[in-house]
């Protein structure tokens, strides 16, 4: 008997991360709105790994909005990072762009042929349209815009104030081994990268330390732009700051308490940040979990703000079919602009809703695909004929709409397999791919394109995209004569067989029993017959007649499936290419 789902979502690991959150705000900041956080460094591409950053608290967020509490989903823009190094693959970007190498990302500019100013809101643009597209809602803060307008300067002059207090924690961990490295998940922040690769800026980790003290602050230099500065002497009292730039050697004295041109180290940035937005709920990498890192110092490092710690899962990594561990600095790895051309949203969605943060799992731009759509699809079935369970419901709620309302989603859904065989087979022929797809059902034909988008278009895209030209369907222009006279009198039966029923058959349905009954008919058994009441050499025989169908319509032993590729082929073409 099927387990009815219930209406509640309290079963999910959203809905238990709603509870602790906003019990917490109501704690810290009683009456307030709800303040869950993402951090995002436009350093390049921004990866669908680097999604579930922002996705965790996307979805607390929508569910606190669903209960009727007021939230705020900040996503902090890093672009006041450093230029750390030029990433490879990216169109319109040489070995000329290291002259940029230590400025802002704000300070580089976009690669060649961009309609974008710079370097960050480049790649920015990709990720702010995708999230429209997802359904996020967010207030998005330029770190570029906060530091250079003087938002933080209390802040800064207070952290100068507690350099020596700053340093005592940061001291707890740098006589400790660093940890063996795991897979890093959060766009690894470009900081902790500066500090591991030991570059001119490598003490952007922690600050620097030297003959003048610790100081948690670096200026980018007033003549080239680089952070590639030390601070020799700070005044607590006049605020008077002394860098020099070791790139080209230029040094100035500024007074704090009106400079602008600077940030925080990252691991004094980020807790400061916490604080001065009230965060309650960030999620962080693996990365950002061990021993020493950015999130563990951090809630060391907020008490000298006046701040807490936010809740935050740790997050494990996301993969993709047949790709290595993806990384924001290297190009070629998928963006969610790469994965919204060949699935809908909801699909992406319910990806990162149905795993706890904890959970690892991947995006598929390979076949998987395919059989990722048919569980959706059944999911989607049992969650309209009542049968999903709780959790399963929940996650498809999140996948398919959000507080403000449904996500547009296609009007009917057909198979998303089925939907790329039509696509594959006709190359571009909407004319043709209509005429496949109003014979699939004969009962309730589809009437136009429309009714099958976006669906039809992203099935489309990942044929034309993502399956090699050696793997797409070409069918035959002629009949092969040579195999069809070598035939023995099986085949031959077969194919008459198959002829013989095309026409009272011509539908998805319809085929689909005819040529799986067609061997079990040779067999001596009924075409009805299941597989319970078979011998197992039937399912070899099934293989062998389809692999001959294959040959003759296409001159492969695989292909679509051979429904959708008769239908598509066409009854009068079908019968030629099998010699009637």
């Amino acid at each position: 008997m099927p387990i009815v789902a219930q209406s509640t979502e309290t079963t999910d690991w959203v809905s238990r991360f709603a509870d602790e959150v906003i019990e917490e705000s109501e704690r810290r900041a009683p009456g307030k709105p709800v303040v869950v956080a993402s951090g995002l460094s436009p350093s390049g591409p921004i990866h669908l790994g680097n999604l579930r950053e922002v996705m965790t608290p996307h979805l607390v967020a929508d569910e606190i909005r669903r209960r009727g509490h007021q939230v705020r989903h900040l996503i902090s823009w890093d672009d006041y990072d450093r230029y750390r190094k030029v990433p490879a693959g990216i169109a319109g970007v040489d070995e000329s762009w290291a002259e940029h190498i230590g400025k802002p990302l704000t300070s580089v500019p976009a690669p060649k042929g961009s309609a974008h100013p710079n370097w960050a809101e480049h790649f920015k643009a990709a990720m702010i349209a995708s999230l429209a597209e997802l359904g996020v809602e967010f207030d998005g803060i330029s770190q570029t815009e906060q530091y250079t307008s003087g938002v933080y300067r209390e802040q800064i002059l207070h952290a100068m104030r507690h350099r020596a207090d700053i340093d005592a924690i940061l001291d707890q961990y740098r006589t400790k081994k660093a940890p063996a490295k795991k897979q890093q998940q959060k766009p690894v922040d470009e900081a902790e990268l500066e500090a591991a690769e030991g570059s001119g800026a490598a003490s952007e980790d922690d600050g620097s330390s030297g003959s003048a003290g610790y100081f948690p602050y670096k200026p980018y230099c007033g003549n080239c732009e680089k952070d590639l500065t030390t601070v020799t002497s700070y005044d607590d009292d006049s605020t008077e700051l002394t860098y020099v730039c070791t790139a080209c050697s230029f040094s100035e004295t500024v007074r704090l308490n009106e400079f602008n041109r600077g940030k925080l180290v990252w691991k004094v940035d980020w807790p400061m940040r916490w604080a001065y937005e009230g965060v309650i709920f960030e999620p962080s990498g693996v990365d950002h979990s061990s021993p020493g890192s950015s999130f563990q110092v951090g809630g060391q490092i907020v008490g000298i703000f006046g701040g807490k710690q936010p809740i935050g899962p740790m997050y494990a990594f996301v993969g993709i079919s047949g790709m290595a561990k993806m990384s924001s600095s290297r190009g070629g790895v998928p963006t969610p602009a790469d994965a919204l051309k060949i699935m809908e949203p909801q699909l992406l969605r319910w990806l990162y809703a149905r795993r706890k943060p904890n959970q690892s799992f991947k995006i598929a731009f390979d076949q998987e695909i395919q059989r990722l759509y048919d569980e959706w699809d059944k999911l989607d079935a049992k969650v309209a004929d009542g049968s999903a369970l709780p959790a399963d419901v929940a996650a498809h709620s999140r996948a398919v709409r959000t507080a403000a309302g449904e996500l547009p989603r296609t009007a009917r859904p057909m198979p998303y397999r089925t939907l790329a065989s039509v696509a594959d087979i006709t190359a571009g022929h909407e004319d043709q791919a209509l005429r496949i797809l109003s014979e699939l059902d004969p009962s309730r034909p589809v009437g136009s394109l429309d009714e099958v988008r976006p669906r039809y278009d992203k099935a489309e895209a990942w044929i034309n995209t993502h399956v090699p030209a050696e793997q797409r369907t070409i069918v035959r222009a002629e009949p092969d004569t040579e195999l069809l006279k070598s035939l023995d009198d099986q085949g031959r039966e077969s194919v008459r067989l198959l002829l013989d029923g095309l026409a009272s058959h011509w539908s998805l349905d319809g085929l689909t029993h005819l040529v799986y009954g067609v061997p079990k008919v040779q067999a001596g058994f009924s075409a009805d017959a299941t597989p319970k009441e078979l011998p197992p050499e039937i399912k070899t025989a099934q293989r062998t007649f389809f692999a001959l169908l294959y040959h003759l319509l296409v001159g492969r032993d695989t292909g679509p499936r051979l429904p959708t590729l008769l239908l598509a082929v066409g009854q009068d073409r079908v019968r030629a290419l099998l010699g009637e």
